[in-house]
């Protein structure tokens, strides 16, 4: 079933919209260069993309779960887990360049032209197996309860970046010196993005351009909870933490 083409034009705001809930965006382009057909790749036992399809669909949070891809192959794997793609992502956002707020922009504008307003959204990225409907339930919760632009799951760093050292000459440096002796309790602990999902407002998003603004907050998870993937030791990695964390 070939993928019906995005058609992006302006949006009338004088046009009754149709339907305020939750729409769940997975960005799923095929042309991943570091792991070969990346978002549909195996993870023990079935395309990696499933399990962020399964999550949105078992939070119950979505009034639609859609997938956007460039890709035949990705769109078929997508319906059989049961998530939509309604059309195609554009050449334009299909690239290494685009962003992923590009991509978000592009399928909200989308689906304004078929009269389909969604107040919230979700981008699960296709390759977040740690990721479950309870943590998206959470932060959801979060987003409506702190009335916030936007929301995310972060990991707080493992050892203090503020105490890093950097090569110099071939020789090791200080990046802080003034951090040299500090205690790391003492250090203000400092958290990176799990790379996971992104909880936000539409109309926010819409008008920034940004996911991240001066009301976003994040909801904190372990080092189990998430692994980023971006080579193959870090798909290895990844399936031997799943093992762990789901005793299979």
């Amino acid at each position: 079933m070939k993928i019906p083409q995005v058609n992006i034009k302006a949006y009338s705001d004088s046009t009754p919209p149709s339907g305020t809930g939750g729409l769940c965006i997975i960005p799923a382009r095929g042309g991943s260069k570091r792991i070969p057909r990346k978002n549909i790749k195996d993870f023990l036992g079935k395309p990696i993309i499933a399990y962020s399809i399964e999550a949105a669909l078992e939070s119950k949070l979505f009034d639609e779960v859609m997938v956007s891809t460039d890709d035949e192959e990705i769109a078929e794997v997508a319906r059989s887990c049961g998530a939509n793609v309604p059309f195609a992502r554009s050449t334009k956002n299909a690239n290494d360049h685009a962003t992923t707020v590009d991509v978000l922009v592009e399928v909200l504008e989308a689906y304004k032209n078929q009269n389909k307003i969604f107040k919230i959204g979700c981008c699960i990225y296709p390759t977040a197996p740690f990721v479950s409907a309870e943590t998206l339930q959470k932060a959801f919760d979060l987003l409506q309860s702190q009335k916030l632009d936007s929301l995310y799951p972060v990991q707080k760093f493992s050892f203090p970046p503020q105490r890093g050292v950097i090569f110099q000459e071939n020789k090791l440096r200080w990046q802080n010196p003034e951090n040299a002796q500090v205690r790391s309790q003492d250090l203000t602990p400092l958290y990176h993005d799990a790379g996971q999902f992104y909880f936000f407002k539409t109309e926010k998003l819409l008008q920034n351009r940004s996911i991240l603004t001066e009301n976003t907050s994040g909801i904190v998870i372990s080092e189990m909870d998430a692994h980023d993937i971006d080579n193959e030791e870090d798909w290895a990695v990844a399936e031997f933490k799943y093992r762990i964390k789901s005793k299979i």
